[in-house]
């Protein structure tokens, strides 16, 4: 069995912290970024061919791939290969859908010659042994299985949902239906037999050019009486596809018994990390309920929150329920509370993010993006000391005092400043 690893969307729900690279890319959990969980689960479950396809903006995602080496992945048979959309002849064309994506790689796939194909996003949060997924699927003899887990039935409308019999066989797909008949949720985990999907991607290309997994391959292999079975997957599983989500992804990971352990001995998530010098703490500091990482200087005080590599938070600098990424600097008596700061951003001094400050109502721009209150600041930001920024807050761009009228920003604005290529404020 191969992997094919989905990993070129964009994310644009997670609005800031895509502008400059695709979702799977995007940092998770102080050292990691989001595409290593399904990394590190095909190389734990012996699944050592994975092809990683790629599109929009996918700079970083390539640099934190590589090879391969931190997964094991840098094989002369096998290992991973970057997929980008390519040209063909005389013509070449962005990846559609799903399930274009795949069929515009399969040369690929042949050359690996597997029987089966495993189908993945880049995007989820969990562990998972594809193994026994595949032990299942040889045992029931099925053409599709669809990993599926249960969620509560009032959120179920949410997710594409899928109705079995007794056995497991599926018999009835209701995507994001109002009044769902179950609980059971695809999590876009798929096991193909290839010569069957072979034939279902070329002759869905010719009616779909947008051909798609969900709305397209599946429902086509159903309705032709397909063996399709459900496998139950009991453990941790987080779309991150928000900004409220990933937040609370993050934040599952500092409970006192976390639901999602990133500290066993086994299954373990590898990522491409730097050698960093260890963490330092002041004589003044306090660290409570917290992940931080290699290389930080904290002399101020972090509660609940997630610090990445190199970020250092100065003395009277207060960090409450946010996420640093790597590289942030946080300046003396700066308070944060409920924020998410990209990569390489600076804070300057006495300057509050997250504060009440006017009404709580959504971003203005995006109410559909940043409305929960927690106010988020692109990569290589800068912010002004001596300011104060609201809730539902969007800043990106190296902003100066004049960008805040009577030294504040109201909940719910944005500032973004454009750089033209030159790095230039536009």
């Amino acid at each position: 069995m191969i992997a094919m690893l989905l990993a070129g969307g964009q994310g644009s729900r997670l609005g800031v912290l895509t502008s400059n690279k695709a979702k799977p890319a995007v940092p998770f959990g102080g050292k990691y970024r989001i595409i290593d969980f399904a990394m590190s689960n095909c190389v734990n479950s012996g699944v050592t061919t994975v092809g990683v396809l790629t599109q929009y903006q996918p700079l970083q995602l390539n640099q934190h791939i590589g090879i391969g080496s931190p997964w094991d992945l840098d094989r002369r048979r096998g290992g991973v290969t970057i997929l980008s959309p390519h040209m063909k002849d005389t013509s070449g064309e962005w990846y559609a859908g799903t399930a274009d994506a795949i069929f515009q790689n399969i040369d690929f796939i042949d050359q690996c010659h597997p029987e089966y194909v495993l189908i993945l996003g880049g995007d989820h949060i969990y562990k998972m042994d594809y193994a026994k997924m595949l032990a299942f699927h040889k045992k029931l003899d099925c053409d599709v299985s669809i990993a599926a887990l249960e969620v509560p039935i009032e959120e179920a409308s949410r997710f594409g949902v899928m109705n079995i019999e007794g056995d497991n066989r599926i018999y009835e797909f209701e995507e994001k239906p109002p009044n769902p008949k179950s609980n059971l949720v695809n999590m876009g985990i798929y096991i193909f037999k290839w010569d069957l999907l072979r034939d279902a991607l070329e002759r869905d290309k010719k009616i779909h050019p947008d051909s798609d997994f969900g709305k397209h391959i599946l429902p086509m292999l159903l309705a032709e009486g397909k063996r399709m079975y459900a496998y139950p997957f009991m453990g941790y599983w987080r779309d991150v596809g928000t900004v409220e989500s990933y937040w609370a992804a993050n934040m599952d990971l500092i409970q006192t018994v976390p639901d999602f352990n990133l500290y066993e001995n086994f299954d373990k998530t590898y990522t491409d990390s730097d050698h960093q010098p260890p963490l330092f703490t002041g004589a003044n500091s306090e660290v409570k309920a917290s992940i931080v990482s290699e290389g930080c200087e904290v002399l101020g005080k972090v509660y609940n929150s997630i610090l990445g590599a190199d970020v250092i938070v100065e003395e009277g600098a207060i960090v409450r329920n946010s996420i640093l990424m790597k590289g942030c600097y946080i300046g003396k008596n700066a308070v944060l509370d409920r924020c998410i700061i990209d990569a390489s951003c600076r804070v300057g001094e006495n300057t509050q993010l997250g504060a009440d400050v006017g009404e709580t109502v959504p971003n203005v721009h995006r109410p559909k993006i940043y409305d929960t209150g927690i106010t988020v600041v692109g990569e290589h930001s800068e912010i002004p000391g001596n300011v104060q920024i609201g809730k539902n807050c969007v800043i990106f761009g190296k902003t100066t005092p004049e960008n805040y009228p009577n030294g504040k920003l109201e909940s719910g604005q944005s500032i973004v400043i454009e750089m033209n290529p030159s790095g230039v404020r536009a």
